[in-house]
C-alpha cells in the first residue's frame, strides 16, 4: 500500500513512524515532511494547501491511502477534494470539520447529541456592548474563546471583569483574530482535570484510544499562555476503564451519531478534550484531527497495525481489532524557542539529537535541514518522548528529561513540570 501523510509537524512524525511499521506497507510520503521524517518517509516538497499538486502526486504515485494531519486542510476542503477524484482519505470532510472551526457549531451539535459541555452564550464581533454587559452579570473566573481556528491560542481564561472586558475589545476591536473572532463564546469556567481522548471513526463505528493528558500552557504549573502543546504523558491515570466506557457511551457514540444525522459523517480522527468535573466527564473542545503532541505519546503505546486501523476507517470498515493498548506508557517534553508562542528566533543549530536509546523517540516539529545541519524553525522544535514498555509513568517521565537535558540550542525552553499530574495516582 502506498501512503501519503499531509503535514510538517511533530504530529505527522509520529504518524509517519506508527505507519511505516505496518506489514501493509509498500511507499511511504510526507507532504512535505520535515527532517525527522525524512528517515521513515519520502519527503515530497509539496505545501498541505496546493489541493492540485497534492492530487496530481497521488495519480501519479498510485497513492492507496491519504492522512491528513493538519487541522487546516481538513477544514478547507483537501479530503473533499482528493475523494471528488476516487483517492481515499483518512480525515474529515470540510462540513465534519466544523466540529473544529466553528465552536458555535461545536456547541450546537453537542445540544442536539445531549452531550455535557459547559454553558455559554454567542457573541458576533459587532455585539461588543451586549457582551460587556452579559459579563458584568456572570461569576468569574469565566472562559472566553474565539468562535474560529486560532492555532491553539484563542482560549482565555479571565479571572475578573476588567481581564475579561479587555479580551472582548482585543477580539471585537483590534480584531486580533481576523475571521477567527468574528464570534465569539463566552463559557463557564469548568473545574476539574483535563484529559484527551482520540476517537478514530468510520461515521459509525469508533474505537478509543489511551487518554493522553496534555499541558498547554507555556509555563510550569500551568502559568502563561497558551501554547499548541508543551508536553502532554499516556494513558492518563484519571481515565479509569469505567470512566473510559463512560465518555464512549455519553460522549462519542451520541456525537458520531449526530454528526451522520445533520448530513455530515465524521470519518478520522475525532479528538475530545474532557473536563472531568465532580458531575462527570464533560467537553472543552472537539478538534477533527489528532491531537499534538498527544498523538506522539498515544501512538507508540498501540500494539497491532496503524495503518490498518486507519485504512479501514477511511473505506468505511472500521477494524476494531486492527489495534490494541499495549500496557506500556510515554511521555513527551517539548523543546521550544524561548518567547514561544509570541516572537521567537529561530535558524539555530540544534545538537545532541543522535541519542542511542531504544526507550527515546525524537519527534521533530519545528526543524528545517540545512547543509547536514539541523536548525530550529518553529515555536516547538522537537518532542523529545520516552516509550516504556510497562506502565511506570514517573520511570518514562525521568527517561525524558535525562534526554532532553542532552539536546541543546540557542533559546531552548521546555516545561520542568510534563506528568506531574500522574505522579499523585502513584
Amino acid at each position: 500500500m502506498n501512503v501519503a501523510i499531509i503535514g510538517s509537524g511533530g504530529r505527522e512524525h509520529a504518524l509517519a513512524l506508527s505507519i511505516s511499521k505496518s506489514n501493509l506497507l509498500d511507499r511511504l510520503f510526507c507532504l512535505p515532511g520535515n527532517p525527522g521524517t525524512k528517515k521513515i518517509a519520502t519527503n515530497i516538497q509539496i505545501g498541505i494547501n496546493d489541493f492540485e499538486k497534492i492530487l496530481q502526486f497521488c495519480k501519479e504515485n498510485r497513492i492507496d491511502l491519504v492522512v491528513i494531519g493538519p487541522e487546516q486542510p481538513l477544514v478547507d476542503g483537501l479530503s473533499d477534494y482528493l475523494r471528488a477524484n476516487n483517492i481515499i482519505v483518512f480525515g474529515p470532510s470540510s462540513a465534519a470539520s466544523k466540529i473544529e472551526s466553528s465552536k458555535s457549531f461545536a456547541k450546537t451539535i453537542m445540544q442536539k447529541a445531549g452531550v455535557p459541555t459547559a454553558t455559554y452564550n454567542e457573541f458576533s464581533a459587532t455585539e461588543l456592548n451586549s457582551a460587556i454587559s452579559y459579563l458584568e452579570k456572570s461569576n468569574f473566573p469565566i472562559v472566553i474563546k474565539a468562535d474560529g481556528l486560532a492555532a491553539g491560542k484563542g482560549v482565555f481564561i479571565c479571572e475578573n471583569i476588567n481581564e475579561a472586558t479587555n479580551i472582548v475589545k482585543a477580539i471585537s476591536l483590534d480584531g486580533i483574530f481576523g475571521s477567527a473572532g468574528q464570534k465569539f463564546l463566552i463559557e463557564e469556567f469548568m473545574i476539574g482535570e483535563e484529559a484527551s481522548i482520540f476517537a478514530i471513526t468510520d461515521g459509525e463505528n469508533f474505537i478509543t484510544l489511551p487518554a493522553a493528558q496534555d499541558y498547554k500552557r507555556v509555563g510550569d504549573n500551568d502559568t502563561g499562555k497558551n501554547t499548541g502543546g508543551m508536553g502532554a504523558y499516556a494513558p492518563a491515570p484519571l481515565i479509569s476503564k469505567e470512566l473510559e466506557e463512560l465518555v464512549q457511551h455519553k460522549i462519542f457514540q451520541p456525537m458520531i451519531r449526530q454528526l451522520k444525522e445533520v448530513g455530515y459523517p465524521f470519518i478520522g480522527c475525532l479528538y475530545a478534550g474532557l473536563m472531568i468535573t465532580k458531575d462527570g466527564p464533560k467537553v472543552v473542545e472537539f478538534n477533527c484531527r489528532f491531537g499534538d503532541p498527544e498523538t506522539q505519546v498515544v501512538l507508540p503505546l498501540l500494539e497491532g497495525d496503524v495503518l490498518k486501523l486507519l485504512f479501514s476507517a477511511a473505506t468505511g470498515k472500521l477494524d476494531m481489532e486492527s489495534v490494541r493498548y499495549s500496557s506500556g506508557c510515554s511521555v513527551c517534553v517539548v523543546a521550544a524557542s524561548e518567547g514561544y508562542p509570541d516572537k521567537f528566533e529561530k535558524g539555530f543549530e540544534i545538537t545532541g539529537l543522535d541519542i542511542d536509546d531504544p526507550q527515546i523517540i525524537i519527534y521533530h516539529a519545528g526543524t528545517t535541514e540545512k547543509e547536514g545541519k539541523i536548525l530550529t524553525n518553529g515555536g516547538r522544535v522537537l518532542g523529545i518522548t520516552s516509550v516504556l514498555k510497562n506502565n511506570n509513568l514517573l520511570e518514562a517521565r525521568n527517561k525524558a528529561y535525562e534526554a532532553i537535558k542532552k539536546i541543546n540550542f540557542k533559546n531552548i525552553y521546555y516545561r520542568k513540570d510534563i506528568a506531574s499530574k500522574a505522579l499523585r495516582y502513584l
